[in-house]
């Protein structure tokens, strides 16, 4: 069995030297790990030597036995990927970010996170991030083969703080968006509350009206000498036979649409047409929109600031965008960037962005502070992003009140028409 030869720190902060018997060098490392050392130096020396004792070849000498406690804490870790909760993702990403913040390496600060006893999940996530870490694998790949819950997204920006060195800025950016994301979600299901109550109360309201009332009415006009059922009525008994009869076939009909057009848009094929067809959607396209630009300028301006040339930062920021047909656009500004020319006439070319983006980039770049500008484009979309979200949650309510107002008004005009008429015609 080969021998490593270690430099490490112990708890108490002291440095130690010695020997240990491992497999190989994972294993020298999780065992170094057991016994509560932070090793800073760690190199294969050879293999033990065999010994003879009384005439016997004695076996190699054998590895530390694991102390029950780290026995019972391999025991508790689940195998394979460990799917996480939104709120468990932001509390990772926060506690982790203001950890890099305030100066601790990646290890030590995941060593951090997996002591703590009311992390739930995250122990066992912290946990084996570190070990893969420790093996000489980069963060980003590290978040992907642990847990699929933080998402491409989540890990191409990784891998962006990872190449600039702002990795802590960066996480700190992210767990601000899934803290919004978070929060619009909740007032989005408290503002749905009441208007899918008045849904379900309308929905009530027109199956009593089409099965009960409109048929009672129209016996009683048939049965008055001279009655005429209004046209009105007549297509709502007529729509009311038809659900009746066919609800089945439409209910398959739409179950089977929905399971077609979820393995159309899940068609690598496809997906560029559907991230096409978001951008295109009303409100929602605007949305989306204004979502890429603050992430792509806090992005640029995080890799910028920290150093990194400005086509590496472009292609790291393109990795991070999830819609292909705004990343085939990043890819048109990267390739006339190579060609020499400047970020904001290559911004130009492409058509897609906003002149006021492409105004304060130009100012950035003739002032050299481009990594400010950037920031405070990223500020002032961030502020029409929440604009934009503000509106879409204000014309929630009464859209809903408008259609169920049209839905039961409806109904009740031609309950109220088909009354007066029978009343007219027994006069």
């Amino acid at each position: 069995m080969p021998v490593f030869a270690y430099k490490a720190l112990a708890a108490n902060g002291s440095v130690t030297t010695g020997e240990i018997d491992a497999a190989d060098r994972p294993e020298a490392l999780r065992r170094l790990d057991r016994k509560g050392l932070q090793p800073v130096n760690l190199r294969e020396t050879g293999a033990a030597v065999p010994v003879k004792k009384n005439g016997v070849k004695a076996k190699a000498a054998e590895a530390p036995r694991k102390s029950a406690k780290a026995d019972e804490k391999e025991d508790a870790i689940p195998e394979g990927p460990i799917k996480l909760k939104r709120q468990e993702v932001v509390l990772f990403t926060e506690e982790l970010s203001d950890m890099l913040g305030a100066g601790l390496q990646l290890e030590p600060a995941l060593k951090s996170m997996e002591s703590r006893q009311e992390l739930g999940n995250l122990k066992a996530v912290s946990y084996k991030i570190r070990q893969i870490v420790r093996d000489g694998v980069n963060f980003s790949v590290a978040l992907k083969k642990v847990s699929p819950s933080f998402g491409p997204l989540y890990c191409s920006l990784a891998a962006a703080g990872e190449a600039s060195g702002a990795l802590d800025t960066i996480l700190k950016r992210q767990a601000h968006y899934l803290k919004t994301l978070a929060e619009l979600q909740a007032r989005l299901i408290l503002a749905m509350i009441y208007p899918a109550f008045l849904v379900l109360a309308g929905i009530g309201v027109s199956i009593v009206f089409v099965t009960t009332l409109i048929p009672q009415l129209t016996q009683l006009i048939e049965s008055t000498p001279g009655g005429q059922i209004p046209l009105g009525a007549k297509i709502l008994i007529g729509a009311s036979d038809f659900l009746s009869k066919w609800w089945l076939v439409i209910l398959l009909t739409l179950i089977a649409a929905a399971i077609f057009f979820k393995a159309w848009k899940d068609n690598e094929a496809n997906k560029p047409a559907w991230d096409r067809m978001k951008l295109n959607l009303p409100l929602f396209g605007r949305v989306i929109s204004s979502r890429f630009y603050v992430q792509f300028l806090e992005t640029m301006a995080n890799l910028v600031s920290n150093g990194l040339p400005l086509l590496r930062a472009l292609e790291l920021s393109r990795d991070a965008t999830q819609n292909r047909q705004l990343r085939g656009q990043l890819n048109k500004v990267i390739e006339q960037v190579g060609d020499g020319r400047s970020f904001s006439k290559s911004l130009i070319r492409t058509g897609t962005f906003p002149p006021l983006l492409i105004d304060m980039i130009s100012v950035g770049e003739q002032t050299g502070k481009i990594d400010q500008a950037l920031r405070r484009s990223a500020e002032r979309y961030d502020k029409e992003l929440d604009k934009d979200l503000q509106r879409i949650m204000a014309l929630i309510m009464p859209t809903v009140l408008i259609i169920m107002a049209l839905l039961i008004g409806t109904m009740a005009y031609l309950m109220i028409t088909a009354i007066f008429q029978t009343i007219s015609a027994l006069g």
